[in-house]
């Protein structure tokens, strides 16, 4: 495998790739791949990753997998192109301008996968603002089953879920909470386990349940209006999302020509020419009525002081755009109720397409030492026709089974059948050990 590119999303990359795969990283930033080495147990090549020469060099004609993740679209492209001629491999390339995206889904570039950092992130945006007391959510089986990470509040009262073992709980139909975090570890639960204030809990249900789940969290109100701080290529592709799905969208930018490109392309969405983090304008526009604020500055602190402005404004759910993987803790420390890091969300997707080919889906949790994962059960798994309360205790639970177009909330009668797609949660160290049982 060889990975060009050794910023954020080569390094996500190699970090959990390198132990399974052979991996060589070409970049042309010296100080970036003696960093690598250090880390990693990975070959490296200093140099131009679109340069024909450079990619023989790194080995690229013998590649079964070439990904292209550099900061530059037309050098991935270019050098996409170089590896799927040397190498016939797959190749899977990374793009901000969605255009070309486009260009691929039309079947005009022969590449595998195509991965756009702003589509990922408004991808994300729009889950979060279906479910606003999620720290966390990620979609499986198509839309029908929904992966919510939730806080509960430290102050919360006990009430028909909080407090009382999970057998006895009031929870939500169709859904069964996967796991409950806390700093001395994650709990698999079992029924005579009890989710308490403070907790941290990964659910895995239906999209109703999960909005049931964020009223009984924390009681936030559907998501109708939302403003995004910020109008370059990141804010503009959230709004048109959000605005695709019905959500009413107000953009402010700063540069008149900017904002005056995104009014012409997005007639949908209210476009404001101003300045985010001036708390004046803030005000005037009446930016405190509305239930959400994404800020999609091209700083994290420019970032981090709009969505300080809108929590003096009481918006009642902020979601911070941050460029380094740094300063997404920074962000929640801060008050901001989520932080999104683009190429996080880009990364996840790539190692996604590099997993087993019967995994659809993963979604990483805690510092990636936790993942939900859609998989296909093999007709041959020990594990087909054994009833759920029989199978082994493990660092893991399936939440969900897709089986014949319909989904199933497993009790402890049902039964895994071969072809079944599951919706799993499971500890980092195990998923091999997952993958191989199923």
């Amino acid at each position: 495998m060889v990975v060009i590119g050794a910023g954020q999303v080569g390094s996500r990359i190699v970090e959990h790739l390198h132990t399974d795969h052979s991996v060589t990283v070409v970049d042309a930033d010296a100080d970036r791949m003696r960093t690598l080495t250090a880390d990693f147990d990975v070959l490296t090549v200093i140099g131009d990753g679109a340069s024909r020469r450079t990619l023989l060099e790194a080995g690229v004609a013998a590649a079964d997998l070439t990904i292209t993740c550099t900061q530059r679209d037309e050098v991935n492209i270019v050098a996409a192109l170089f590896a799927k001629r040397l190498s016939g491999g797959l190749t899977a390339v990374r793009v901000s301008n969605t255009e070309y995206l486009e260009v691929w889904r039309g079947g005009d570039l022969d590449f595998d996968l195509m991965v756009s950092p702003p589509l990922e992130t408004a991808n994300a945006v729009t889950q979060l603002t279906g479910v606003p007391a999620a720290r966390q959510t990620d979609m499986f089986a198509d839309g029908r089953v929904q992966m919510v990470e939730f806080d509960i509040p430290a102050d919360h009262a006990r009430d028909s879920v909080v407090g009382v073992p999970l057998k006895e709980a009031g929870l939500p139909h169709d859904c069964k909470v996967a796991s409950i975090i806390r700093p001395d570890g994650v709990i698999i639960p079992r029924g005579d386990d009890v989710i308490l204030p403070g907790d941290r809990i990964v659910v895995i249900g239906s999209p109703e349940s999960a909005r049931s789940w964020s009223s009984l969290v924390e009681g936030r109100p559907t998501i109708d209006s939302v403003v995004i701080i910020g109008g370059g290529r990141i804010g503009a592709t959230v709004a048109a999302q959000l605005a695709k799905n019905g959500v009413n969208v107000r953009v402010i930018e700063s540069r008149h020509a900017r904002a005056q490109h995104v009014a012409e392309t997005l007639p949908d969405v209210r476009v404001l020419h101003g300045d985010g983090t001036n708390p004046d304008f803030l005000r005037r526009e009446n930016i405190g009525h509305s239930d959400a604020l994404v800020c999609a500055l091209p700083s994290d602190a420019e970032n981090l002081m709009a969505a300080a402005l809108a929590h003096t404004l009481e918006v009642a759910l902020t979601i911070g755009i941050v460029t380094r993987a740094s300063s997404a803790r920074l962000f929640e420390q801060a008050g901001v109720d989520v932080a999104l890091n683009p190429r996080t969300v880009t990364a996840e997707e790539i190692i996604r397409f590099t997993r087993d080919p019967r995994t659809l889906a993963v979604a990483f949790l805690e510092d990636d030492r936790a993942e939900v994962l859609e998989i296909e059960v093999r007709p041959t798994s020990p594990l087909i026709d054994v009833p759920f309360r029989e199978l082994p205790i493990t660092d893991s639970i399936i939440g969900a089974i897709i089986r014949n177009g319909a989904v199933i909330f497993p009790h402890g009668d049902d039964r895994l059948a071969g072809g079944d797609r599951v919706v799993l949660f499971t500890k980092t160290l195990r998923v091999e050990s997952v993958e191989e049982a199923l």
